[in-house]
């Protein structure tokens, strides 16, 4: 039944629901949804939560991610995630906007459209995709009055501290800051880029009872790792950011391709959504039955 019109809708903050999802057992998946649609596939494979990447919204509107959006585009696309699948929401929250005040509305802004959950970074503008080179950070007692604004002006909203420093500063500089940034009020740390399985396994004991994010994303710095591995890693969440994006980028190409050349998409069918898998997808169905209810329901009484 779709979200919005099913008979289960949750009750509970987002937030309180993503904490409860982090509290069963085994490590927390959170694939990547970079759309309602893609939100909704998601759920059907039956992931319990989502993850909104900065990347594949800005790739999704054909910009790159230097932290150049807004936070009310980023709401958009909160909106329309939440809504379609019901599901607590990770959301990336870039650098935050700005400086505390900036973090504080980006904080209730994300939680006002439906977000459970986001993380800070603490590079400085124009950011970079965490597995690019040449990224600079803030000083990390800025970062941490970030984090801190973040705490205070949150009411549910789960708070995860990125830190991009294993490339210029090392697991030294990594640890100090997570330590710092879990002072300030962050809930868990999220350790970018980092380049090895040894690098996953220190910074996990050296970080004992906070809870880690990993980012399992391809072409990346990082080793290819399943959830599982990383869970035996000590990890409690891990993201796949923009593998449903790229398989949907890679799909669209090579239908235009094929259209482009043949001048007719026939040669495509097989690889497509049917039209009765898209209206089961999105529950043309159940919306129609429920306007005729309500239609029903309104119709003047017979003399």
């Amino acid at each position: 039944m779709p979200y919005l019109i099913g008979s289960d809708l949750p009750e509970a903050p987002a937030g309180a629901r993503f904490r409860a999802a982090l509290a069963r057992p085994g490590i927390l998946r959170l694939p990547g949804a970079h759309n309602g649609m893609a939100a909704l596939q998601a759920r059907a494979a039956g992931f319990q939560a989502l993850y909104l990447s900065g990347a594949a919204m800005t790739a999704s509107m054909g910009l790159p991610d230097l932290g150049i959006i807004t936070v009310d585009e980023v709401c958009f696309f909160i909106r329309q995630i939440a809504r379609a699948s019901g599901l607590p929401l990770l959301v990336d929250g870039d650098t935050g906007y700005g400086e505390a005040l900036n973090v504080m509305h980006m904080v209730r802004s994300f939680e006002d459209a439906g977000a459970a959950a986001v993380h800070l970074e603490d590079q400085l503008l124009p950011k970079k995709c965490g597995h690019l080179n040449d990224k600079k950070l803030a000083p990390a007692q800025d970062m941490a009055a970030k984090v801190a604004a973040a705490a205070r002006a949150r009411r549910h909203l789960f708070v995860i501290a990125r830190t991009d420093a294993a490339a210029a500063e090392g697991i030294e500089g990594t640890v100090a800051r997570a330590k710092l940034y879990v002072e300030a009020g962050a809930d868990a740390i999220f350790p970018e880029a980092l380049t090895s399985v040894e690098m996953f396994r220190e910074v996990r004991a050296r970080l004992p009872g906070v809870k880690l994010l990993a980012n399992m994303t391809e072409f990346g710095r990082t080793p290819a790792l399943t959830a599982q591995e990383f869970q035996e890693l000590g990890y409690d969440m891990v993201i796949w950011p923009v593998s449903s994006l790229r398989v949907a980028n890679k799909a669209q190409e090579r239908l235009y391709a094929a259209l482009a050349r043949d001048g007719e998409t026939t040669a495509m069918l097989p690889e497509m959504q049917t039209r009765a898998e898209l209206y089961d997808a999105i529950g043309l169905n159940a919306f129609e039955a429920l306007d005729a209810s309500i239609a029903r329901s309104l119709l003047p009484a017979q003399g």
